[in-house]
């Protein structure tokens, strides 16, 4: 609402005449029409005491809203959009700071219309205007100073994005501790700013990280669908899903014992006894080798904790112990290669 409707509002529902009002701020009837109507503004000074007034805080009166509907911030939007394709990118500029100005709390509202801004200089190469700049750095900067852990990472993600195309390396990654520490995101942008300041074993090192972090994700968020299609008896699914998890771990190099291990319970809930057989051997087998994505190019300069023998050998025993279980494996004693492999 603009001032006008904010004191009418409030003064009505107070019950107020408009010559009350006027009486008590020591002005005019007159004038108290004429804000209403928006044809002229109180004096800054009788701000706080129309606040005051009418009970209301002075940012309620200026219509300082904290929030706009989705719906009301999807019409601004759209408007500037539209001038941007008929009208000069100055008018819309200045149409939208004006509405910035209206709505100064609203962090939605701020960034979109910045990121809107912002892009359509780039794709439309708008030339170089050091007003433009300042200004949309600043809104980037208030959105990133948000209590909003949503708001400030989307802030920092288009200020990142603005530094970077201007080559201010160092306030690019000032950036990057408005992110979580563990999101993916920043890592990604961590090696991108190594990679375009010339770190490039740095930014080997990072993408490496993500990359085998990636793994690990997808190996857990596949093997969770693959139990829950195992508990809804979807065979399947849960075929579909072992052999995705093989896949992935062919695809990041991780080596035989992660390829074959997926299909393991698959394979005991059917009481299938020559792949049982075959994918036990296959575990055992690789145990030794369970370290072979180290040695994989994906990975050559990150750092890993070497796996010592005494751990691949208790990896090999445990293995064995839960093959010899009878609730499990019972049905395979009689099993000749299942024997001989559990000696």
């Amino acid at each position: 609402m603009q001032l006008g409707e904010v004191i009418r509002t409030y003064r009505k529902s107070k019950s107020m005449t408009q010559e009350e009002m006027a009486y008590r701020l020591g002005v005019t009837a007159s004038a108290v029409n004429k804000w209403e109507k928006g044809n002229s503004l109180p004096d800054i000074m009788l701000l706080a005491p129309i606040a005051r007034l009418l009970n209301i805080s002075l940012d309620t009166l200026l219509s300082f809203q904290e929030e706009l509907t989705e719906s009301e911030i999807n019409e601004i939007v759209c408007e500037v959009q539209r001038q941007l394709k008929e009208e000069t990118y100055d008018e819309a500029f200045c149409w939208a700071k004006k509405r910035l100005e209206q709505y100064p709390n609203c962090e939605q509202l701020i960034w979109q219309l910045a990121v809107v801004l912002d892009a359509h200089r780039l794709f439309q190469n708008i030339p170089v205007n050091q007003d433009y700049d300042e200004y949309l750095c600043s809104l980037y900067v208030r959105v990133q100073n948000s209590e909003d852990e949503v708001m400030r990472s989307r802030a920092a993600d288009s200020l990142f994005g603005f530094y970077m195309r201007r080559e201010q390396y160092d306030k690019a990654e000032e950036c990057l501790k408005y992110f979580p520490e563990q999101n993916p995101e920043r890592k990604r942008k961590q090696a991108q700013l190594y990679s375009e300041t010339d770190r490039l074993q740095e930014a080997h090192k990072v993408y490496e990280e993500l990359l085998f972090s990636g793994y690990q994700m997808l190996s857990v968020t596949l093997n969770g669908m693959y139990r829950l299609a195992m508990r809804e008896n979807d065979m399947e699914r849960a075929h579909m899903l072992a052999a995705k998890q093989e896949e992935v771990a062919a695809c990041f190099e991780m080596g035989k014992y992660y390829e074959v291990s997926g299909r393991l319970d698959i394979a005991t809930s059917l009481r299938d006894a020559g792949a049982i057989v075959e994918i036990a051997k296959e575990m055992i087998s690789s145990v030794e080798e369970i370290d072979s994505f180290q040695k994989s190019p994906l990975y050559e300069h990150m750092e890993f904790k070497k796996i010592s023998e005494e751990f691949k050998a208790e990896l090999k025993e445990n293995l064995l112990q839960c093959f010899r279980d009878e609730e499990s494996y019972g049905f395979l004693k009689d099993h000749k290669e299942w024997q001989e492999l559990l000696l």
